[in-house]
C-alpha cells in the first residue's frame, strides 16, 4: 500500500504540474490577444535567412509562427536568402566563385545554380515546412508575374594600391528597380503565405541574383508594409559600448555607418532598413533569428527584442491594461 500511495501522490503532483502549465499557456494567450488585435490587417515582410534557416528545429518553429500570424489576421510575406547553400552547390559542381565587397560575382553558369538553389530547393523546403505546420504557402521568385524587376548592379570600387576608382560589374547580380505587387495582393486576399526567392527579372527576361535583404526592403516599401523584419545572426544593432539599441531613427542609423560603429554585414542591413522606412514602412526591425519564436516575442509581448528603426524613432510598442494575477489552479479532484 505504501508503494501505491507514493505512486498516487506522484501522479497527483504530475497532474497538478500539467494543469498549471495549461493555466500558464491560457494566460499567455489572453495577454497576447490585445497585441493580435492591434496588428490584425497589417502586412509584414520577413527576411528569413542566416543560422535560423539552416537549423531544422528553428525552421519548424519559424514555419509555425508564420502560420500563426496568418491565422490572427496578419499578412506575412516571406523573402528568403540562401548564400551558404549556393556556395555548397557551386563547390560540388566545381564552379569557382569570387567576391568583391562581399558580393558574389555571378556568371551565366553560376546564375543557373543560384536560380536552381534559391527558386527550387530552398524555396520549396520553406513552402513544405509551412504546409507541415498547418498553413498554405506558395513559392515564387521575383520573376513570377514580374514581381521584382531589376537591372545589372554596377559599382565603383577603389583600388587599394593606386587609390583610383574603377567601375566593376558583377555579372548577373542585380538591384531592384520596381515591384509589381499583383501576385502578393492576390495572396493577401486569400489564405496563402507567399514565399519569395530573391531572383529578379531584367528588361530582356534575364535572371538576376539580388541580395535578399534588399529585395525584402524593396517589397516592404512597395506593398506599404507596416513592418519589415530582418532575421539575422546577431541580437540587434550595437552601440559603441556593445549594447543593443532597441529604438533608433534613420538618421541615427546613418550616423552609426558614418562613424564606423556599424561594420561588416550590419551596414547593408541598416541601409535596407533606412531605405524601407523612407519608402513608407512604419518600422524596420533587426531580430536575432537564432532565438525561438523571436517574432512572437517582438509582436505579442511588451519585451524589447532586437532593434526598431523608424523615420523619427517614435514607434512605441502598444500598451494595454495589465490582467489580474493568475490564480493558482485547483488541486486535483477539486475541478467542480
Amino acid at each position: 500500500m505504501a508503494e501505491a500511495d507514493k505512486k498516487g501522490d506522484s501522479d497527483r503532483k504530475k497532474s497538478s504540474a500539467r494543469r498549471w502549465e495549461w493555466f500558464a499557456k491560457a494566460g499567455l494567450l489572453s495577454e497576447a490577444l490585445p497585441f493580435m488585435r492591434h496588428h490584425a490587417g497589417s502586412t509584414f515582410v520577413i527576411k528569413y535567412g542566416g543560422h535560423a534557416m539552416g537549423d531544422d528545429g528553428l525552421g519548424s518553429l519559424f514555419a509555425s509562427d508564420m502560420v500563426l500570424l496568418k491565422m490572427v489576421g496578419i499578412n506575412p510575406i516571406v523573402v528568403h536568402g540562401g548564400g551558404p547553400q549556393i556556395g555548397q552547390m557551386l563547390d560540388r559542381l566545381q564552379i569557382k566563385s569570387r567576391f568583391i565587397d562581399g558580393l558574389r560575382v555571378t556568371d551565366a553558369a553560376a546564375m543557373e545554380v543560384v536560380e536552381m538553389v534559391l527558386a527550387g530547393t530552398i524555396n520549396k523546403q520553406i513552402v513544405s515546412s509551412i504546409g507541415r505546420a498547418g498553413g498554405m504557402a506558395i513559392g515564387i521568385s521575383g520573376k513570377d508575374g514580374s514581381l521584382v524587376q531589376a537591372r545589372k548592379l554596377v559599382r565603383s570600387v577603389r583600388d587599394p594600391s593606386t587609390g583610383k576608382e574603377a567601375t566593376v560589374e558583377f555579372g548577373f547580380v542585380g538591384e531592384p528597380t520596381k515591384v509589381n505587387p499583383t501576385v502578393l495582393q492576390m495572396c493577401a486576399a486569400s489564405n496563402v503565405i507567399p514565399v519569395v526567392a530573391p531572383i529578379g527579372i531584367g528588361p530582356e527576361g534575364e535572371s538576376y541574383n539580388i541580395n535578399a535583404d534588399t529585395v525584402a526592403g524593396f517589397i516592404a516599401g512597395a506593398v506599404n508594409a507596416k513592418r519589415l523584419f530582418l532575421l539575422t545572426d546577431v541580437a540587434g544593432v550595437m552601440d559603441g559600448s556593445g549594447e543593443v539599441v532597441h529604438q533608433m531613427t534613420a538618421a541615427d542609423a546613418r550616423q552609426l555607418i558614418a562613424t564606423k560603429v556599424a561594420t561588416g554585414g550590419m551596414i547593408p542591413k541598416l541601409e535596407t532598413c533606412i531605405d524601407a522606412v523612407e519608402r513608407g514602412v512604419e518600422g524596420a526591425v533587426i531580430l536575432d533569428g537564432r532565438m525561438p519564436h523571436v517574432m512572437l516575442l517582438e509582436l505579442f509581448t511588451e519585451a524589447g527584442i532586437g532593434t526598431m528603426i523608424s523615420q523619427r524613432g517614435d514607434v512605441a510598442k502598444p500598451r494595454f491594461p495589465k490582467l489580474g494575477k493568475m490564480p493558482e489552479p485547483p488541486p486535483p479532484g477539486d475541478e467542480g
